[in-house]
């Protein structure tokens, strides 16, 4: 099988014609170049694959508000990754009475 170099202006005539591949095409290169806005714009029109690339971002930066946004927006896996950092224990920054049996210092 070739490997065809696709432009955007193809992919987003397909992806506008319902094209969900197309759109999934869209998010990877958006998030090759770092456009989030693109990539919320994808996830706007539906785009699941954006939604997963947007809450890896998310995740991977703690950002609790974005990960709002993007479930409101309905990527459900993101507002499982909410609860998930919400209910997660809070680190602490250094051994406690708790931790180590003694007063901290």
């Amino acid at each position: 099988m070739e490997n065809m170099s696709i432009d955007r202006e193809t992919l987003r005539g397909l992806a506008d014609d319902g094209t969900e591949t197309a759109l999934d095409r869209l998010a990877d290169l958006a998030d090759a170049s770092g456009d989030l806005d693109e990539l919320s714009e994808l996830l706007d029109e539906g785009s699941m694959h954006a939604g997963s690339l947007l809450t890896r971002r998310a995740v991977a930066s703690g950002d609790l508000r974005e990960l709002r946004r993007i479930s409101d927006a309905g990527y459900d896996e993101a507002g499982h990754e909410l609860d998930r950092l919400l209910n997660a224990p809070a680190e602490s920054s250094g051994p406690s009475s708790t931790t180590t049996g003694r007063p901290a210092p």
